[in-house]
Parts: C-alpha cells; structure tokens; sequence
C-alpha cells in the first residue's frame, strides 16, 4: 500500500476508504477535457475499476485542454487512448475502454455494475439522460458543465436530487466548446472537482458532495456554491429517447431547418420551435409527441410550448449532426 500512503494518512481517510474505493467501480461517460484529470486522480487514486466511454477520435484542437493526450494520439480513438495512458499511469487499474455512444437505449447497459456515474461529456443532452437513469436507479452521479472560463461541477442523484432539481429550465441558448470556446486550466478545474467528489462517495468521506454544487468564474477568480439537498424534483420531465426508439405511430416533428439535416423519418414533419402553441401543430390524442433537433434544446424549446395546450406524453431526440453519432462529446 506504500502507492497509497499519502492519501491513507489523510485525516478522515485511512485503510478502510483505501480499501473501499479498490474494490469501487465507476462509469466515466466522455474522455475529454473534464475526464483528463478525472481519470488521472482516481486511475492514480487506486479506483478498482473504471469503464469508460466516448464514440469519438483524438482530434488535434482537443490537444489544448484535453492533457492525456499527445500528438501522437490524433486520429486514435480517445476510449482506447485514454485506456493506455491511464494503465501506464497506475498498472493496477482496470480500464475497461468503450468505443460506443452513450443514448436512452445503452444508458443501463453502461451502468450496469457501477457503484458512481462521472458525466464528463458536456453535453446537455447526455446529463439529463444519465441523470434520469442515475435518480430512477439511486446511483450517484457527479455531472459537470464548462465553457469560456465558467461552469460548474455537482453531486447528484442517490440520495440527492437529480439534475433536473436544480435546471428544471434550459436557456435560451446553450453554446459548446466548439462554438463558444474553452481555457484548458477553467476545464482541469471543474474536472478535478469532480475527481474529488467522486472520491469521497466512493471512499465513503464525510461530508458527502451529494446535493452540493461548485461554481468556477476562472475570468473573474470566483468560487461560490450552495448546498440543494431538499431541493425538490419538477413535476413534468420531458424525456430524451434515441432515435431507433421513434415509432410508426408517433408524432414526429424534425425542428432543423432544410439546410440543416435532411428529415429524421420519412413520415416526420418539419416545424419551427414558434410554430407550436395555441394554434399550432398538435398530436391526435393517442398519439406521443417525438420532437427533433441537433443538441436537444429546441426539441425541449418545443415541448415546453406544445405542453400549454396539450397534455399527452412528449419524448425528445438530439439527432447530433449529419453524418456524426448524437450525443457527441467536446468536453
């Protein structure tokens, strides 16, 4: 145990937490910038087994920020990169590399046998979805969000509220890494934050992170944050499927413009977000509403609107881009 001598002798930590988190096993959703310190501090830590997952290649503008990576990586597969960097670190961890997106259909899949969810994906998409499967199943997640200079990192879910307790609400806009940019430091922040509050669930620590939020203004050298733990869950939670999910029943809206993406379905029609409301387009009563964009925040920009003046079930798709998987990671 001399590996792990300095962190056994943590006040509050000592031989039982060591012991507890190697026989620990967690989901690491995302291999990007926020899993980089995340796989390093808790592959490093002695974390007994880690699975983690991301669909997407090494690409040289990730280099910035995303710090297991090398030059030589550009191209690989970032599960299988991360993989490797990650045994090379700490021999005795056991990396389990998946290659495959994350969606509403493989959700249970890849939390199957997991003691704690890391969502380090940043999309938004991809929070509620785990979020949902982690409060419906108590298993804790630990989410983050990071763009510019700002974000946060929370524990949710187990014992504690889900995300949707404390975002019931999306903006109007949500940007991403690509569009809006990052600072690599602003992302090893929020990603090692959530390094150690996956840390203290699986180690057992005291106070638990659960039903604690973390803000970062790295622009302005700010941190703040608040405890939600009686935070309550809201009363309507429009819901993400995939796409293979869509039935030939359904109500099926595609919210991207014609130079955007070609329709979803054959049988799909093609609507604006302002279009629904008093007057607009509605489902039959035995049907479900199915709306369709890119990220997912028009698809819940619609249902919101389609809600005042219909009451039936609401399911939402983020398709991704053409000719990529939905639910694409930039973390």
């Amino acid at each position: 145990m001399s590996r792990y001598a300095r962190q056994i002798a943590v006040p509050g930590f000592g031989l039982q937490a060591q012991e507890r988190l190697q026989t620990a096993r967690a989901l690491v959703v995302g291999a990007g910038g926020l899993a980089a310190p995340v796989l390093q501090y808790l592959a490093g830590a002695g974390l007994g087994h880690i699975r983690l997952v991301d669909d997407d290649v090494v690409d040289v503008t990730n280099l910035h920020r995303q710090t297991i990576f090398r030059a030589g990586d550009v191209g690989r597969p970032k599960a299988q990169a991360a993989a490797e960097a990650m045994r090379a670190l700490n021999p005795d961890a056991e990396i389990e590399p998946v290659c495959h997106k994350l969606d509403p259909i493989t959700v249970a899949d890849l939390c199957r046998d997991v003691n704690l969810v890391l969502d380090c994906a940043d999309s938004f998409a991809a929070s509620y979805i785990l979020s949902d499967h982690c409060h419906d199943n108590r298993l804790p997640l630990i989410s983050a969000s990071v763009t510019q200079t700002s974000g946060y990192a929370g524990g949710f879910c187990g014992d504690a509220p889900s995300l949707r307790a404390i975002f019931p609400d999306l903006p109007q806009n949500m940007g991403s890494c690509a569009e809006d940019g990052v600072l690599g430091p602003v992302v090893g922040i929020l990603g090692s934050l959530q390094a150690q509050m996956a840390l203290a669930v699986l180690a057992g620590l005291s106070p638990s992170p659960l039903g604690q939020l973390v803000t970062v203004d790295a622009g302005g050298m700010r941190f703040g944050g608040f405890r939600f733990s009686g935070a309550p869950e809201p009363d309507w939670t429009p819901r993400f499927i995939a796409p293979e999910a869509m039935q030939d029943n359904d109500f099926i809206v595609d919210l991207r413009a014609p130079d955007e993406a070609p329709l979803i379905r054959a049988d799909a029609c093609r609507h604006s977000v302002a279009s629904f409301g008093p007057g607009g387009p509605r489902p039959d009563p035995s049907q479900r509403a199915v709306l369709v964009c890119r990220s997912g925040l028009r698809s819940w920009q619609a249902a919101e609107r389609l809600r005042q003046v219909w009451d039936g079930e609401i399911a939402l798709v983020a398709a991704g881009d053409p000719g990529k998987a939905p639910l694409a990671y930039d973390s």
